[in-house]
């Protein structure tokens, strides 16, 4: 008896600590949630400025093409794209699904993209069903760290179209999902097109102070100004993909130590159970040993032993 019961009370403390462990990971996934929304939400006002900024620019300069808007709605140039994933486990069908969401539209454009993976694990998915892949980021870990990686995600791209390598770049992600965990998006972030263009042109301006655009260097500070804010537009949207899933991995995984947690709990449940059940039956045969051999004794001493005496 004494071997079983302590083999399940060693197991009972293993599933203990076990749980501890799932708990802080729940606490911790949850407040980073919490950060990643927040700034989110906090990019949403930048990002209106920026619009708003690009807007004027093209209304009041309609003539200045920069070199990263393209007047053709559908460049058919090599492809690059950037897949968001994550660098640890426990996050679920997470990598799973946003690589094979990239995967599946990527299929249906010409050409054979060249892909960054951001974090090992969604890397490790592209890389098994033959994806090219040009490199590998790894994700940050808190919200001041994803500026130097969408730096170096800007850099690196810019260096690229700028040998011609690619005319179009894509990014994929996962985006938090009300009333769910996440789900997978994709946005073609270059080539800034007409339908772009004239989209923002018509973005109302919030006052009836209507804005100027920096003249001083004629034509050329115009084109600076938008060349600025365009560098502005594509760093806001690669920081919102990454602060976007970021959310999504630790609602993933925050859902992935509920159901760890409710797991471990019913493990617990089951073992204590049977611990009670081993012990209560190993006292229970102790008392029938010491009453059957009570029994054995009084059975087999001689009815007037102490008269002899």
């Amino acid at each position: 008896m004494s071997n079983s019961t302590e083999s399940l009370r060693r197991k009972i403390e293993s599933a203990g600590d076990l749980q501890s462990v799932v708990r802080t990971m729940k606490a911790l996934a949850a407040s980073s949630i919490g950060q990643y929304e927040k700034s989110v939400q906090a990019l949403g006002d930048y990002y209106r400025t920026v619009e708003l900024g690009l807007g004027a620019c093209f209304r009041e300069s309609e003539a200045v093409d920069p070199p990263t808007v393209t007047k053709t709605k559908e460049d058919l140039g090599p492809i690059g794209a950037i897949v968001f994933g994550s660098d640890q486990g426990l996050v679920g069908q997470f990598n799973e699904v946003v690589a094979d969401f990239a995967i599946h539209e990527l299929a249906a454009l010409p050409g054979k993209p060249d892909v960054w993976a951001v974090g090992e694990r969604v890397h490790a998915r592209l890389a098994d069903v033959g994806v090219q892949l040009m490199g590998l980021f790894t994700v940050p870990n808190s919200v001041n760290a994803i500026t130097p990686l969408v730096g170096q995600i800007q850099i690196e791209s810019e260096a690229r179209r700028a040998k011609g390598e690619y005319a179009r770049v894509y990014v994929f992600h996962n985006r938090p999902k009300s009333g769910a965990l996440y789900e997978p998006v994709g946005q073609r972030l270059l080539p800034l097109d007409e339908v772009w263009q004239q989209k923002l042109a018509k973005v109302r301006w919030p006052t009836g102070s209507l804005p100027e655009v920096m003249r001083g260097g004629g034509t050329r500070n115009k084109t600076g100004t938008l060349r600025a804010l365009i560098r502005e537009y594509l760093f806001i949207s690669l920081f919102r993909a990454c602060a976007e899933s970021l959310a999504s991995e630790n609602a993933s995984r925050l859902a992935a130590m509920e159901r760890a947690e409710k797991n471990i709990k019913d493990l617990l449940e089951s073992l204590q159970s049977s611990f009670h059940r081993l012990r209560q039956s190993g006292i229970d045969e102790e008392l029938f040993d010491v009453i059957s051999g009570f029994e054995a004794l009084v059975h087999h001493t001689p009815p007037h032993a102490g008269a002899r005496k």
